[in-house]
């Protein structure tokens, strides 16, 4: 079985239960708080994807990372997780939780990158237009590109809205040489 499947089985497995639980809130902030930690320190991704290092281990890591501070029936998955000896579909697990997450909540991300950092204005007119279109809460993700020159690059979800002048220009050349 591939591990994106068998992500997908552990993160709904732990949307219902969270759910259950009434923990869903909480079970969703540990996720992006243990995606994150995985994102700053990949040394422990390495471990946790490591099958020579023993399962009491990497229960005790991420018991000594995370006790305390995240919900029980985050813990418990981890320890479950790892107890089967799927420890390296953690990752994936917690990506597709917050996946299954979003859908559950109708959350949209979009992601909008500009030449010069957005206005307050400008973010809440972009997020307004994504919600009205998308019939969904919006949550943005900005980044800055100098190379765009102007304008800016909407992604949300697979479709993409370029406005660049950077994309334009690329456009015109692109046009050119096959006319």
């Amino acid at each position: 079985m591939s591990e994106v499947t068998v992500a997908i089985r552990y993160a709904k497995a732990l949307i219902d239960l969270a759910e259950e639980q009434k923990s869903l809130e909480a079970v969703n902030k540990d996720m992006e708080l243990f995606l994150q930690t995985l994102k700053a320190n990949p040394q422990l991704a390495a471990v946790l994807a490591n099958p020579i290092i023993y399962h009491d281990k990497k229960i005790k890591i991420l018991d000594a990372l995370f006790g305390g501070k995240v919900n029980k029936v985050t813990i418990s998955f981890f320890n479950i997780m790892i107890n089967k000896g799927r420890a390296e579909v953690l990752n994936a697990a917690a990506n597709e939780f917050i996946n299954q997450y979003d859908v559950k909540k109708h959350i949209i991300r979009a992601t909008v990158v500009s030449a010069t950092p957005l206005t307050e204005a400008n973010k809440k007119t972009i997020i307004a237009d994504i919600e009205k279109s998308t019939k969904g809460t919006v949550k943005l993700t900005e980044k800055v590109n100098p190379a765009l020159i102007g304008g800016f690059i909407i992604t949300v979800g697979d479709t993409q809205i370029d406005t660049s002048i950077a994309g334009s220009l690329a456009k015109l050349k692109k046009e050119f040489a096959h006319a």
